[in-house]
C-alpha cells in the first residue's frame, strides 16, 4: 500500500496517521521482526523502520543506544532487506537510514530491493534536499516516496523546497534539537504544523518529541499523521506492553475534530 493511499482513507474516516518508529535489529532481529506485527495489528497506520547507523546526528539516546545494538545484532540494510522481504504486513513501511548506508547498497538497486521488498517511503535526515535531484527521480521511478524534514528553523525560502521535493508525507520535526521522549510539547507547534499545512498538498507528519496520547489528542487537529519513536523504544527496553502503548497511542488519533 502506498503512503498517499493510506493517508487518503484515514481522512475520510477523519483520523491522523499513527507512524511507529522503531530500530531494526532491536533489542534482537527475532524480536525487532516480532514487533513489526505487534505494531501494525495494534493501530500503526505506518511502520518507519530505522537503519542502524554507527554516527545518528538527529537521534537522541533512546535511538541511539538501540542503533547501536541492532549494528552488533547484524541489522545491515541487506538483511533488513531480507528479513521485511520475507514478511508480509497490512501497512505502509517506511525506511529511516543516513545516506551512507544507502550509497555503499548502490542506490538503483537499493530501491530496486526496497520496492521488491514492500518498503515504499524513504527518509534520509543528512540528504540536502539541494543535492537530492537524482535521488527523487530514482524514487520516482522505483515507486518509493521520499520524505523530507523542515524544522521550525528552517527557511521560509527552503521550506518550499522541502515541501516541493517530498511525497508520501512532509516530516515535520516539532522541536530543535534531537529525537527523544518528553513531558511537553514545543510552544507554538501548533502554529507551525498549520503554516505547513497551508502551503501543501501532501500530507503533513509531525514528529521529534511526541510521546504521549495527551500529545496526540493535541496535535492531531494540525497535522494529518503524527510519528511516535523514542517512546516505543524506551517501551520495548523495558519490557512494557507494546501492543497496549500503540493502542493507547492509535485511539488518541481518532475523531480530530
Amino acid at each position: 500500500m502506498r503512503l498517499s493511499e493510506k493517508f487518503n482513507a484515514l481522512k475520510e474516516k477523519d483520523e491522523a496517521a499513527l507512524i511507529i518508529y522503531t530500530t531494526a535489529g532491536f533489542p534482537s532481529m527475532k524480536s525487532f521482526q516480532n514487533q513489526l506485527s505487534v505494531i501494525a495489528e495494534n493501530g500503526a497506520d505506518v511502520i518507519e523502520i530505522g537503519i542502524p547507523f554507527s554516527d545518528p546526528i538527529a537521534d537522541g539516546p533512546s535511538i541511539q543506544a538501540s542503533s547501536q545494538i541492532g549494528l552488533e545484532n547484524g541489522a545491515t540494510l541487506p538483511a533488513v532487506l531480507k528479513m521485511v522481504g520475507s514478511i508480509s504486513l497490512s501497512v505502509p513501511l517506511v525506511f529511516m537510514s543516513y545516506l551512507n548506508p544507502l550509497l555503499s547498497y548502490g542506490r538503483e538497486k537499493l530501491l530496486r530491493d526496497m520496492a521488491k521488498a514492500g518498503v515504499t517511503g524513504l527518509i534520509i535526515p543528512d540528504l540536502p534536499v539541494e543535492e537530492s535531484a537524482e535521488w527523487r527521480k530514482s524514487c520516482k521511478e522505483a515507486g518509493v516516496d521520499l520524505i523530507f524534514l523542515v524544522t521550525p528553523v528552517t527557511h521560509e525560502a527552503r521550506i518550499q523546497q522541502v515541501l516541493d521535493a517530498s511525497s508520501g508525507f512532509v516530516y515535520c520535526v516539532s522541536l530543535t534539537g534531537t529525537t527523544g521522549a518528553r513531558k511537553e510539547l514545543s510552544e507554538g507547534v501548533t502554529t507551525f504544523l498549520e503554516s505547513i499545512a497551508s502551503k501543501t498538498d501532501t500530507p503533513v507528519a509531525v514528529g521529534f518529541g511526541v510521546s504521549t496520547p495527551e500529545h496526540i489528542r493535541k496535535l492531531k487537529s494540525s497535522a494529518d499523521g503524527v510519528i511516535v519513536g523514542s517512546r516505543v523504544i524506551d517501551a520495548i527496553k523495558n519490557g512494557e506492553d507494546l501492543a497496549g502503548l500503540v493502542k493507547s497511542l492509535k485511539d488518541a488519533t481518532q475523531n480530530r475534530g
